[in-house]
């Protein structure tokens, strides 16, 4: 089984140019698709669109976007906007809730119904972006009524998902799921069984499953897991993500990277790819040496895709 091998732009981006030219880099390093996350500084989905028609023929995406704040009416017509700069195929929206700590400290949303919230902002979206373009829902957390009239070709939709409520959402209503900081193991036992599933239920296609992972080609990995922890270990005193860790049986959250030699991570990619994996979306990381080894091999292997 083949996986597609994408990249992920980084945080923390202080100007639509740094967006641009990680867009600029990926390209020319091989790699078809660009992830960009949504944090506290630009908006994600415009600056893709800036980023779609300075950096033609590469594939975008949003991992993730979170609902909180966003309601589905401008949401979906903010994601056809982007949509219809960057052209038919090329613009995925990737959708999550955030953590409490996010929803509850800066949006005031509680945490404890994010799920029934996601439910009726996907029930409306889905209705904004099919053939009718029109949202009829009235629900205890929102109201959306009425159509979005902008003909363009609708982008592909995926939810960050883990637990079976999420994941039945998931292969429901979106074209699949996107991770991050999630292992090997809750991919295979819990992920890509609970999504499938729930798509198969649907009648839906088969899922994308987009595990997003630090990547690392290198001959220290105990020095590679100590350049690694930094980028991850505030993201890892999350809830949510310590579960992650602990359903991996790890205690160290540098341990979800895949580090190793060329051969050893060619190899853990392979595995990823033979869970249900179809598509790894690669936080390239380490020196610059390791940077360079790292981007050479996951360039190779994304031609081979």
């Amino acid at each position: 089984m083949t996986i597609v091998i994408s990249r992920w732009a980084g945080a923390g981006h202080r100007t639509i140019a740094e967006v641009t030219a990680a867009a600029e880099r990926a390209k020319a390093e091989g790699f078809d698709t660009l992830w960009l996350p949504q944090t506290l500084t630009f908006d994600a989905m415009t600056a893709l669109a800036v980023t779609a028609a300075a950096v033609p023929d590469l594939k975008l995406g949003t991992a993730v976007v979170p609902i909180q704040g966003r309601h589905p009416i401008p949401l979906a017509q903010q994601a056809l906007t982007v949509a219809d700069v960057a052209g038919p195929g090329r613009f995925t929206l990737g959708l999550g809730v955030t953590h409490a700590p996010v929803s509850e400290g800066f949006y005031g949303i509680p945490y404890s119904e994010v799920v029934s919230l996601c439910r009726e902002e996907l029930d409306a979206l889905v209705g904004l972006l099919g053939p009718d373009r029109k949202a009829s829902v009235e629900g205890r957390h929102l109201v959306a009524r009425g159509p979005v009239m902008v003909d363009t070709p609708a982008p592909s939709v995926l939810l960050a998902a883990l637990g079976p409520k999420m994941l039945e959402l998931a292969g429901t209503r979106t074209d699949g799921t996107v991770t991050w900081m999630t292992g090997p193991r809750t991919l295979a036992s819990q992920v890509v069984p609970g999504i499938r599933e729930a798509a198969a239920t649907a009648g839906r296609p088969e899922p994308r499953v987009v595990a997003g992972l630090p990547v690392c080609v290198t001959s220290d990995p105990a020095g590679a897991r100590d350049r690694v922890r930094p980028r991850i270990e505030s993201a890892g005193q999350m809830p949510s993500y310590r579960r992650q860790l602990a359903a991996e049986g790890l205690d160290d959250v540098a341990d979800l990277a895949l580090l190793g030699t060329a051969d050893e991570v060619a190899e853990r990619i392979d595995a990823l790819a033979g869970i249900g994996v179809t598509e790894l979306m690669a936080d390239v990381a380490g020196d610059d040496d390791e940077i360079a080894a790292t981007t050479e091999l996951l360039g190779r292997l994304a031609g081979r895709s």
